[in-house]
């Protein structure tokens, strides 16, 4: 299969969340706390989504197939997408636009100051994604700004894992796999600064 059907099966597989939101939405099937699982599960895909990009160099380089590396910035996309409308449901269905009572909930709320910054993060990325500005930048500045990703997973797991507060597995299972694919870009950096062909560093 080509890239470019590849890719269109992948940007419909990532609107599933979204559509599957609305369609239970309209259908009353998101159970007694619509609010609810609309902003939990908005959340958990801009996690999911946010590892998938990351998962991407990796991904590249053990296997050898470099056209992985056209998938990742949809994949950073689709993270902020949803990322987007995990704080669009916070804000208005769940806050109603009281600024007052946001500011206080990201100042004394922990998790939410977390999820904030996390998103926060993720904003210079989105921002910076065209062919364009990486131009405009450059690749060397461009490839700096994007390792916002590392911090922006960080936060969005220490968000997840400080809101469920006691039943930690699904927060731990992503800290786990960040950890792995940071850590597999640490020691890329190390052996590559050490001379053994890792290659230059990438996001």
């Amino acid at each position: 299969m080509s890239i470019r059907p590849l890719k269109v099966l992948v940007f419909l597989a990532a609107l599933g969340p979204i559509a599957w939101l609305g369609w239970g939405a309209w259908s009353h099937a998101l159970g007694a706390n619509p609010i609810e699982t609309i902003t939990r599960e908005t959340g958990t895909w801009t996690l999911r989504f946010l590892v998938l990009s990351l998962a991407v160099t990796p991904l590249r380089r053990i296997t050898g197939w470099n056209e992985a590396i056209r998938f990742r910035r949809m994949l950073g996309l689709f993270a902020f997408f949803y990322g987007s409308l995990h704080l669009l449901t916070y804000v208005w269905l769940d806050q109603f636009f009281d600024w007052p009572a946001i500011v206080k909930d990201v100042y004394k709320r922990p998790f939410i100051t977390a999820g904030a910054a996390g998103f926060l993060l993720m904003l210079p990325l989105a921002l910076t994604s065209t062919a364009g500005m990486i131009r405009r930048l450059g690749g060397r500045a461009w490839r700096r700004l994007h390792r916002l990703a590392y911090l922006a997973a960080t936060a969005g797991v220490v968000h997840y894992w400080w809101l469920v507060k006691a039943d930690i597995r699904r927060p731990r299972m992503y800290a786990v796999l960040l950890a792995i694919l940071l850590g597999y870009r640490a020691v890329a950096a190390l052996r590559a600064r050490a001379g053994h062909g890792f290659g230059r560093q990438s996001t």
